[in-house]
């Protein structure tokens, strides 16, 4: 065999050696990018599991729908009065509440002359202690209905004929949707099929999760809450708040203030000033503690 066919096969060797290597090669990084790819993934998956849960464990980091013109942090306010006026009073309520419907019936008058007449705004959240203490769905189910009102712009009158109509604490109605569609009829011009869907899919029931998770990170415990200027104005028992004394307060917060531009909102009918049923004078009369949030 001649020099020259021996260095042709040895060259087409070392070719065919070094084109093997290459092939491996490649083969090795294309394995590592499959394998790195893959782990990527699952970490993903599982990051994204955990803000998903984490999210549903405590209403936080997760946006969830809100009614219309809700306000303040993460949408969790519903505002009732001008939004220029002089004073805010920031009230926490629970619709099963027995003492928020004490309180409903002893103020809901007085707050609507100072809401209509610009002197304060009303900072509602919207919580559900009762249902946490006692089981049930009505707390969540009357706090959607509500937040369905704010949609057609019925929250006050809605708000208003819900406490009208509270049920005794151990009988948890509001759960029925039935139930709250039919209290709608009694605030014009709301029982829509917007508002009906709105109730019966429970559109907003992630929204009040979300705000009840908002009030157990608040610092306060128990319902109703009610603040003037962010000063607790219904916690001293042996002081209580009045109607004179909450338009006192108010006076003296506003003194050299210009109203707000309000515009009277209709009243629902009928209105928190009627009779109540039998069952629910007995337990009004008996004037119910705050709810106060279980710690168990």
């Amino acid at each position: 065999m001649s020099q020259r066919n021996r260095d042709g096969k040895r060259t087409a060797r070392e070719r065919l050696r070094e084109q093997r290597e290459i092939d491996k090669a490649r083969e090795k990084r294309k394995r590592t990018l499959i394998a790195v790819g893959a782990v990527v993934a699952v970490l993903a998956i599982a990051a994204g599991v955990g803000l998903l849960v984490a999210g549903r464990n405590n209403g936080g980091g997760v946006a969830v729908a809100a009614p219309a013109g809700a306000a303040g942090k993460d949408k969790l306010v519903i505002p009732v009065g001008a939004s220029d006026a002089p004073s805010t009073l920031t009230v926490y309520e629970d619709f099963r509440c027995p003492a928020c419907g004490q309180f409903e019936k002893t103020f809901t008058d007085t707050i609507h002359q100072l809401e209509d007449s610009g002197q304060i705004k009303v900072d509602y959240h919207l919580v559900r202690i009762i249902d946490g203490n006692a089981g049930g769905t009505g707390s969540l189910n009357a706090a959607n209905a509500a937040a369905c009102a704010q949609d057609q712009n019925k929250f006050r009158a809605y708000h208003d004929v819900l406490y009208a109509n509270q049920p005794v604490e151990t009988d948890d109605k509001f759960a029925q949707k039935t139930y709250l569609l039919q209290l709608a009829d009694k605030v014009g011009g709301l029982k829509t099929p917007t508002f009906t869907t709105c109730v019966n899919n429970g559109t907003y029931d992630a929204w009040v999760k979300k705000s009840n998770s908002a009030f157990g990170q608040s610092g306060f415990n128990s319902t109703p809450t009610v603040l003037l200027n962010n000063t607790n104005i219904y916690a001293d028992t042996q002081n209580p708040l009045t109607p004179a004394k909450l338009k006192q307060l108010v006076a003296d917060a506003n003194k050299g203030k210009k109203p707000g531009t309000a515009t009277p909102s209709p009243s629902p009918s009928p209105s928190l000033s009627q009779s109540p049923s039998p069952s629910q004078s007995r337990s009004r009369s008996q004037s119910p503690s705050p709810s106060q949030r279980s710690t168990g």
